[in-house]
């Protein structure tokens, strides 16, 4: 069994909850079933797990298998008619124990590339059945062979008298030495800090492999005693999210390497760490030297340590404190809002987990279709943990056609997401507001989505001829996001596959026999405006003409010389030509 990531390794906003074991690139191995139980789900998504089972076994544990390709044939055909009995390609089903029973090692599908898979692989988790928390399966005895301490790479400093949001780290190399990590250059951090909290750059790797994986826990000592931890070995998908506050977010959206906290930021319950002598904030109250040691370990408990030593300089102490005004600050574990004449944005008590200053700023906008200002709050380098909510108040007379077409664009960084605006208030009224939610701070617009979906063409002619392909594809666009995608052969549901959330892709078979057939798309966007293209096209046996050969005869004659001359000339005059 090789690995490509492990359980808890950095990715963005989550940790990965499984295994990714490696196929060496290859798609279509057998994948078997870990042990005895029932198939209790599947699903079929666009993204994330693709295609996926998860088997519920008899000793409260469940497995789960993502990116395959096909099921195993019994289950497949019951897939494929449950799909056409919903008219949906992408679909979740639950079993009971006498649907699908398996024993262990029993085949059940093929693995994969599909969903959110960058690359051929099988995805693997362990399951508490009950909680539906993911367990590390490292802690289960799989034969994965590891004798190799984690690597560390760099350690930071933070100034907790300011938020993590609002500051760059002081950053310390560490060097690894017979008797552990060091800091090379500075063995005593002298500091004019009396409260800080430190992050750490690290990886795993297991025996015979150079890809870096996640680690698996880390704890900083304060004076030998301990203060702080996070271990990796039980993680809720409901909470997976609150990764962004384990790592300095702001710093990795900004284009640095993963730093994970050595400390627990006020709007982090998550449940990864554990504290024992406080939140992780080290308040240095004299000017002694105190001795720091943080140990990371990998899920075969292989430990690695670095030691230094921290003192405090009043001669290098920074003047004053800085006063936090409230009304000038977002804080954590508190409802927050901005209200100006026209934009309101509102933060459910869970949102933020650090404090931040709340920046504004507002621009008129002469862009097509645009009914508001652009308002920008913030950046996306700071995360949100629940959706924020947008209040926009239109600048521009709204023509009755468009008050059910109105969207809210949130835009950072050059990336796009909308939702479709809610009316709060009397539409009829002056007092107009358009509402919507958000995962994360940007600029936001509204508009008005008058514009169609588009299409892209079959193919030219009254009866297009698909007889040397075998497939249909159709990649469908809007100016904002197109909702939904459906084909009809025939009058008929026509099943086309969107694994990877882009192009919509039919393979020619039973449901389309050789012969003359209808196809008609619908593409609708999400204000509802629709676009329904019609083809016939024709299909029937195809084979590809053959070349013919001609073969010359051989004769002893030989050829004029100045006809071969003329011959050549006329040759080379063509060729210019």
């Amino acid at each position: 069994m090789q690995l490509i990531a492990n359980f808890g390794e950095l990715r963005p906003n989550h940790w990965h909850m499984g295994l990714d074991l490696r196929t060496n690139q290859k798609e279509n191995l057998s994948v078997y079933a870990a042990a005895g139980g029932y198939i209790a789900h599947i699903g079929i998504r666009s993204q994330s797990f693709g295609r996926y089972i998860i088997i519920n076994h008899p000793n409260g544990l469940s497995t789960l298998y993502a990116h395959l390709n096909d099921f195993f044939p019994v289950l497949e055909q019951y897939i494929k008619a449950q799909q056409f009995k919903q008219e949906a390609w992408a679909i979740e089903l639950d079993f009971s124990n006498k649907d699908f029973p398996v024993n262990k090692s029993q085949f059940i599908a093929y693995s994969g590339n599909t969903g959110g898979s960058e690359g051929p692989h099988l995805h693997f988790e362990i399951r508490d059945t009950k909680s539906g928390k993911c367990l590390n399966p490292l802690l289960f005895g799989l034969p994965v062979t590891d004798n190799v301490p984690p690597n560390l790479i760099k350690l930071a400093m933070y100034d907790r008298r300011y938020s993590v949001f609002e500051q760059t780290p002081a950053f310390f190399k560490v060097k690894n030495t017979d008797s552990g990590y060091i800091i090379p250059k500075t063995p005593v951090i002298i500091t004019g800090l009396n409260k800080v909290s430190f992050a750490i750059q690290a990886f795993d790797r297991v025996s015979g492999s150079t890809n870096p994986n996640g680690i698996y826990s880390a704890t900083i000592f304060f004076d030998k005693q301990p203060v702080i931890g996070f271990v990796l070995d039980s993680i809720d998908y409901a909470a997976t999210v609150y990764m962004n506050a384990h790592i300095d977010y702001s710093y990795r959206y900004n284009g640095g390497t993963f730093l994970q906290h050595l400390s627990q930021l006020p709007g982090d319950h998550g449940v990864v760490y554990h504290q024992v002598g406080g939140d992780g904030v080290i308040h240095l109250s004299d000017t002694n030297l105190h001795h720091l040691r943080i140990e990371i370990k990998d899920a075969s408990f292989n430990t690695s340590q670095l030691n230094f030593s921290i003192r405090y300089s009043d001669s290098l102490s920074k003047s004053g404190t800085p006063q936090y005004i409230p009304h000038q600050y977002f804080a954590p574990n508190e409802v927050n809002v901005l209200e100006k004449s026209d934009f309101e944005i509102y933060l459910p008590e869970g949102s933020l987990y650090d404090s931040i200053q709340p920046l504004y700023y507002r621009n008129n906008s002469s862009s097509n279709y645009a009914i508001s200002a652009l308002y920008q709050v913030n950046d996306a380098g700071v995360p949100v943990h629940e959706d924020l909510t947008v209040r926009i108040k239109p600048d521009k007379k709204i023509p009755d056609a468009w008050k059910d077409k109105l969207v809210i664009q949130r835009n950072f960084r050059g990336s796009n997401s909308v939702r479709k605006a809610e009316w709060q208030g009397d539409k009829s009224s002056k007092d107009q507001w358009l509402s919507a939610k958000f995962g994360g701070f940007g600029t936001f617009q509204a508009f008005a989505d008058v514009e169609l979906p588009q299409i892209n063409s079959l193919g030219n002619g009254d009866t297009i001829d698909l007889s040397s392909t075998g497939r249909i594809e159709f990649l469908p666009t809007d100016n904002f996001a197109v909702k939904s995608f459906r084909a009809e052969l025939d009058s008929q549901w026509l099943r086309f596959t969107n694994d990877k959330s882009k192009k919509w892709v039919y393979e020619f078979d039973e449901q389309c026999p050789f012969g003359v057939h209808e196809l008609k798309v619908t593409v609708e966007d999400i204000v509802g405006n629709i676009t329904t293209k019609k083809w016939w096209f024709k299909r029937y046996p195809y084979t590809p003409l053959k070349k013919k050969v001609i073969s010359k005869k051989k004769t002893g004659s030989k050829k004029n010389p100045v006809t071969i001359k003329k011959n050549q000339q006329t040759k080379k005059s063509n060729k210019q030509q």
